[in-house]
């Protein structure tokens, strides 16, 4: 398997909640390597480019909201299969259905507030990752 780089996101809620270490942990332990950390906050409009695809449904407001509540951390990360490895240690949208010991099991409230974000295809990582970090080559 090739090496590749995904995107993360480190949400206000395992922020407010000191959950970012132990997080950056279980994902070190899973072999990712981290290429750029950065803690921002987000402003609405960058938000509402970066979930354009959730634009039209009923809680896209409520998603801008919770992501602008406090400050992320974006993570450009790499490892093997680094994509797909990425979503099966984050767990389930629904921190309630995630399998035992994923991050979002571990760190989630409920799917608004699942502690993390990771991209859902290599395509997505590309996009994401540009968005956040415009002046890095990965």
């Amino acid at each position: 398997m090739a090496v590749e780089v995904t995107f993360c996101m480190i949400k206000p809620n395992s922020v407010k909640n000191k959950n970012v270490g132990a997080i950056l942990s279980h994902l070190e332990k899973e072999g990712f390597c981290f290429l750029k950390i950065q803690q921002m906050k987000l402003t609405p409009s960058f938000c509402k480019s970066f979930y354009q695809e959730h634009k039209d449904r009923e809680f896209f407001s409520a998603l801008i909201d919770f992501i602008t509540s406090g400050p992320v951390l974006a993570l450009a990360l790499s490892r093997e299969n680094a994509c797909m490895h990425l979503r099966e240690v984050m767990g389930a949208t629904d921190p309630a259905k995630a399998k035992p010991s994923t991050i979002r099991s571990l760190f989630g409230q409920n799917v608004e507030q699942n502690a993390i974000h990771g991209s859902d295809s290599l395509q997505s990582a590309s996009r994401e990752l540009a968005l956040f970090f415009p002046e890095e080559k990965f």
